[in-house]
């Protein structure tokens, strides 16, 4: 089976897994309807992403806005900052896909070139990214009535990272979600949105795909 044919059809699987985990989810223990919306949103989203489409900014600003809004319901203030961030940097997302795909074409026609960061960056990258995410969840701890301020600044901090490294198209962008999309099931799975913890467990799924296709670029 040549790549772009194989591809297609992940893609069809990986979008009819998620989508349906998600319904599923939604009827079995019903939650606030936006958090199906926002998680249909990202599955959308994510799985673009890990085939290197550069549609996957539009499904992401649909699930930045329902996902603020689910995170200001639960006060979970990291993320919302984290959604003000992605916002922006979708807009800029969109023009540096599309910026890579006219200077280096993928033998697909539409699929971004991959990049790696070399030598040990990635691990000066990961300490200072937890170093950063303790000060902050003590922070949020003792100055906001953050429900859950350690795992919201895990979550949030390295997200910064990733979504830098998302934008600019390097592969390492996905081990650090896998990180965030974990701690996210257990943050979300103590709210009580099972919705939430659906979606992020298929994104773990999706990040995983993620970095072993990007890997083998």
């Amino acid at each position: 089976m040549k790549a772009a044919e194989r591809n297609r059809r992940n893609t069809v699987i990986l979008l009819s897994l998620g989508i349906g985990v998600q319904i599923i989810t939604y009827v079995i223990a019903p939650d606030n309807v936006w958090a199906l919306v926002s998680a249909l949103f990202g599955v959308c989203s994510v799985v673009l992403c890990a085939q290197g489409k550069w549609l996957t900014f539009f499904f992401g600003f649909g699930q930045i806005l329902t996902y603020t809004y689910l995170c200001v319901l639960e006060r979970f203030y990291g993320g919302i900052a984290i959604n003000a961030f992605y916002f922006a940097s979708q807009v800029y997302g969109i023009y540096s896909w599309r910026k890579l795909l006219r200077e280096e074409r993928d033998s697909e026609g539409d699929v971004i070139p991959f990049r790696r960061m070399r030598g040990g960056w990635f691990a000066v990258l990961c300490a200072v990214l937890l170093v950063l995410s303790l000060v902050t969840g003590w922070l949020l701890g003792r100055y906001t009535n953050d429900t859950q301020p350690y795992l919201d600044a895990l979550t949030t901090v390295p997200a910064f990272a990733a979504q830098i490294l998302l934008v600019m198209a390097y592969r390492e962008q996905w081990f650090i979600w896998l990180f965030i999309d974990l701690l996210y099931v257990v943050m979300w799975w103590e709210a009580g949105s099972y919705c939430m913890v659906a979606q992020y467990v298929f994104w773990c799924v999706n990040a995983t795909y993620g970095a072993v296709r990007w890997s083998a670029k």
